[in-house]
C-alpha cells in the first residue's frame, strides 16, 4: 500500500481522506485509490460536525491534542486534507499503519 496519503509539512503532516459521515462508528477502513485512507465517522455531515469527529479521530490516532488537527481542504466535500501539527509522517505512518484492517 502506497503512503502518498501521509506528506510531512511544515510543522506536521497532511493526512489525505475520502470521508463517509454517519457511520455507526469512527474507523480508518483501508485505502482508497494510491493515494488517499477511507475515513468513515460516527457524525453527521451538518455543520462541522463530521470534520470536527475526523480532526478528533486523527490527532488522538497520530498522538496529537486535539487542538492540532484542521481540515485545510474539503471542509464541505467527501475527499478531505488535514493538517495535524506537532508530529512526523514516520510517526503518523506508522500509527495509521497499526489500525488499519
Amino acid at each position: 500500500m502506497s503512503n502518498g496519503y501521509v506528506v510531512q509539512k511544515d510543522g506536521g503532516v497532511l493526512i489525505v481522506l475520502r470521508v463517509s459521515p454517519g457511520a455507526k462508528s469512527t474507523e480508518l477502513r483501508g485505502a482508497y485509490g494510491a493515494e488517499a485512507l477511507k475515513l468513515k465517522v460516527a457524525a453527521p455531515p451538518v455543520g462541522g460536525k463530521a470534520n470536527a469527529e475526523a480532526e478528533r479521530f486523527l490527532a488522538g490516532l497520530v498522538g496529537a491534542a486535539p487542538s492540532e488537527a484542521r481540515v485545510v481542504r474539503g471542509a464541505s466535500a467527501r475527499d478531505k486534507t488535514v493538517f495535524v501539527g506537532g508530529v512526523s509522517a514516520a510517526r503518523a505512518r506508522e500509527a495509521i499503519s497499526s489500525r488499519l484492517p
